[in-house]
């Protein structure tokens, strides 16, 4: 019997078929490309630091990260950030700086034509 590939976790799998509809209803191409870059091996998952989001983001603004948010770094203005997991870390510092925590599928839900998101990992 062959060896499965792509992700086994159910609910991971679940994700990328919703990100795919998403991305080929709404003509949407971030959408494709979290599902692409989710499809990867865990090992070569993006992991972004808060200090990466500080630096290439303004007030305001919502990102997605394909992989894992760390607290490395200080966040100085609020972000909306949607990731597939955070640091407990980097959650407080989130909210602590007055942006807010998502999962991709909220901000699927919410923004499902993902205009003004910004891909980051």
């Amino acid at each position: 019997m062959p060896k499965p590939t792509g992700p086994t976790n159910p609910q991971l799998r679940k994700l990328l078929r919703l990100l795919r509809e998403q991305g080929k209803k709404q003509q949407a191409r971030i959408w494709l490309e979290m599902a692409e870059r989710l499809e990867r091996p865990r090992r070569s998952r993006a992991e972004v630091n808060l200090s990466q989001i500080n630096r290439y983001t303004e007030n305001g603004s919502t990102v997605a990260v394909p992989g894992k948010v760390l607290a490395a770094g200080r966040l100085d203005h609020p972000v909306r950030v949607a990731a597939l997991t955070f640091s407990a870390a980097a959650k407080r510092k989130i909210i602590a700086a007055g942006g807010s925590v998502l999962t991709l599928q909220q901000l699927l839900e919410e923004n499902p034509t993902g205009k003004e998101v910004k891909l980051m990992g």
